[in-house]
């Protein structure tokens, strides 16, 4: 009689699960920043979204591309399908002038945009 053992296949597709699941999040947007951690739960959401994201020297990308604050706005609008009902995540460092970052979140308010969320990490519980 023989059997097919299936404990090695379980254990290689858990160890891929695990890989994908710490890539995903590295794969979204590649402007290197450190975010800030918390203990907030993650969103689940099923388009993607406008990512803004402010380094610590307070430049401005939106995406992977280097925008001026003066043409944040525009840009989005022609990048957004939904006009300001688009769900924009500003992605922070957590070394950058907390001015700059506020400044980026008030043009988008003052734009109309009203889905706007901040982006951190989970906090690593010890």
């Amino acid at each position: 009689m023989s059997e097919i053992n299936v404990t090695p296949m379980v254990d290689v597709m858990l160890v891929l699960l695990i890989v994908f699941m710490v890539a995903a999040p590295l794969l979204t947007v590649g402007v290197p920043i450190d975010l800030p951690q918390t203990r907030a739960k993650e969103l689940n959401t099923d388009s993607k979204p406008v990512t803004v994201s402010v380094t610590p020297a307070g430049d401005i990308y939106l995406g992977e591309t280097l925008v001026p604050l003066e043409n944040l706005v525009d840009q989005i609008n022609a990048a957004s399908a939904n006009g300001t009902e688009e769900r924009i995540y500003v992605r922070g460092d957590q070394t950058a002038n907390y001015g700059a970052v506020m400044k980026v979140m008030g043009v988008l308010s003052a734009a109309g945009f009203s889905k706007i969320g901040l982006i951190t990490t989970q906090e690593q519980v010890r």
